[in-house]
């Protein structure tokens, strides 16, 4: 990596100076050859390169006039209501910068408008990782509000996270790390559950079917092969009528199958609240009431109602957590040496907000 120097004083934090601090260390940077992704890693956003340009600006220019390490306090309020989430990659950012912080616990709902996190410090210390810092907190709370959305429609029923295939890679644990801590009940992705501290779930794609041929054989196998604490959860739409494949495998697994999966696509009308009842009726009618039913494919809050009143006891939720709109976060300096200050429209000073708590910096 080239372009490492500060270009400006101070600001570290344990893990060397910003390499953007100035226009100088931006002009030197570049990446490096060959390189394969364009996501970001933990080093480079340690580093401040995903920042936008105007805070390097900002940088040289307050180091020019001697004032890059003001003191101040800056707050970042909410755009609309939501769930808070992001809080460990957020103090991750910006611990050992000198900082005390105040923040949202995670988990807890937010209104529109309300302060969630508030710095106080130099401004030279974080001022180059708003863009980041601002960045974590708007996806992050944004996929766990639409979680938080689908745990209330489901009610104590479970639910998974099936959302890494509509994302980059390099975010797509974050999201489904986010849609546990709105209330998904696991999630899909192997390197999201291991983080979140969980192993992952999951049962297995149409590919395996229509490679086996045979829904039952695969049944079979997944039986003989899996180990013991994976649950027995059969795909059952793929090539014959759902209630009839369904059938043909718990006759064949009996009180071995834990459950089975409807993941019938649009062009055949998708799952329906018809289907699972039917499917339910027939279960229970041969004596296997122990079955569940999880259902997957396009599920948002709406549908996770009409399928749990039908029958459903669980569900696979992709695309409403993935593609959740991000909840946006402004940071405003409102005391600059002392001295309370707002930009026009908003109010000069400390905003109250008793729910915060202090998470960085000396004990309050």
């Amino acid at each position: 990596m080239t372009g490492e120097a500060s270009g400006g004083a101070g600001g570290g934090n344990g893990r060397g100076p910003y390499r953007v601090r100035s226009l100088a260390a931006v002009r030197d940077y570049s990446p490096e050859p060959g390189r394969k992704f364009v996501s970001a890693t933990h080093e480079e956003i340690a580093a401040g390169l995903t920042t936008d340009i105007y805070f390097v600006r900002t940088m040289e220019i307050l180091e020019h006039l001697g004032l890059a390490s003001t003191p101040v306090v800056a707050e970042v309020f909410t755009s609309r209501a939501g769930l808070m989430a992001g809080n460990g990659e957020a103090l991750a950012l910006l611990d050992g910068l000198g900082l005390e912080v105040w923040a949202l616990p995670e988990g807890e709902r937010f209104s529109e408008r309300e302060v969630v996190l508030r710095l106080e410090g130099p401004y030279s210390a974080f001022g180059p990782y708003e863009t980041p810092l601002l960045g974590i907190l708007a996806s992050t709370s944004g996929w766990a509000t639409a979680a938080a959305e689908c745990r209330e429609a489901a009610g104590n029923k479970p639910f998974i996270c099936f959302g890494s295939r509509h994302l980059h890679p390099a975010v797509a644990p974050v999201m489904e790390r986010a849609a546990i801590v709105g209330g998904a009940s696991g999630a899909s992705c192997v390197l999201a559950a291991k983080v979140a501290g969980i192993e992952p779930s999951g049962t297995i794609p149409h590919a395996a079917v229509l490679i086996a041929g045979d829904t039952l054989a695969v049944a079979e196998t997944y039986d003989r092969t899996m180990p013991p604490e994976a649950p027995r959860i059969v795909l059952v739409d793929t090539f014959q009528d759902e209630a009839v494949e369904t059938l043909r495998v718990a006759r064949r697994l009996g009180e071995r199958l834990h459950g089975v999966r409807l993941d019938t696509p649009g062009e055949r009308g998708g799952v329906t609240p018809e289907l699972v009842a039917e499917v339910r009726a027939r279960l229970d009618q041969e004596g296997y009431g122990h079955v569940k039913i999880f259902v997957s494919g396009g599920l948002d809050p709406e549908r996770i109602r009409l399928l749990a009143a039908a029958g459903a006891d669980a569900f696979g939720v992709g695309s409403y957590i993935s593609r959740a709109r991000p909840i946006d976060m402004t940071m405003d300096l409102k005391v600059v040496d002392g001295r309370p200050v707002a930009k026009r429209g908003r109010i000069p000073g400390i905003t109250p907000n008793p729910r915060l708590q202090k998470v960085l910096g000396k004990p309050g």
